[in-house]
């Protein structure tokens, strides 16, 4: 592999702004998109992680592809759906945004937690970035199968030799969290800024 399984995000990272400092859709997802991959590397402990990133990845690519000059910046989705009254429907764009900022959200402190804690396993540092992130949001049934799942997470050592490719796997991992965090901080603010970030799973 040449680079590491960070290199395709890390390259989206340069794109994902238009000139006027607005998010774009395209850019965004497929920053995403790259990261499912490293999900992979985990295994079955976080299949639910991939289904769901996949699923709403799905559902915001098929309505940027409806029609990609309208919706070619990220939050012009929610906008449309905001107006049309139907943002809160769990089938909605905006759900969709927001779980997958939550899932990018428990991924950026989990691989923080890996570079700041040498001396943490892989499952401590996968529940405190799950306590961290996503647990406020989901429900006990949700959440007791995460705590199960977090218990088959591969062996830390391992799993860095699996991701690390022929590249820096240690700097572009601090490169991976110090541009990501933003981005999704910068989702949350909008999606507070009309209502919507509290949403919690049905």
């Amino acid at each position: 592999m040449e680079g590491t399984v960070f290199t395709g995000s890390l390259e989206q990272m340069k794109h994902v702004k238009s000139e006027g400092g607005a998010m774009l859709t395209k850019p965004f997802l497929d920053i995403c998109k790259h990261i499912l991959p490293v999900v992979d590397k985990f295994g079955a402990s976080m299949a639910l992680v991939k289904s769901d990133v996949g699923g709403n990845l799905l559902r915001l690519e098929s309505k940027y592809l409806s029609n990609p000059s309208e919706y070619s910046l990220l939050y012009s989705m929610v906008r449309a759906e905001v107006e049309a009254k139907n943002a809160k429907s769990s089938s909605s764009c905006t759900n969709a945004l927001l779980w997958l900022t939550r899932a990018m959200d428990f991924l950026v402190v989990l691989f923080s937690n890996l570079m700041e804690h040498a001396d943490w396993t892989m499952s401590q540092a996968c529940v405190h970035s799950y306590n961290k992130t996503l647990k406020n949001w989901h429900g006990w049934l949700t959440s007791s199968s995460f705590t199960v799942a977090m218990k088959l997470v591969p062996d830390r050592k391992k799993f860095m030799d699996v991701i690390g490719g022929t590249g820096d796997i240690n700097s572009d991992i601090k490169e991976f969290c110090r541009n990501f965090a933003p981005l999704l901080e910068e989702n949350h603010k909008f999606l507070a800024s009309v209502g919507l970030d509290n949403l919690k799973a049905s």
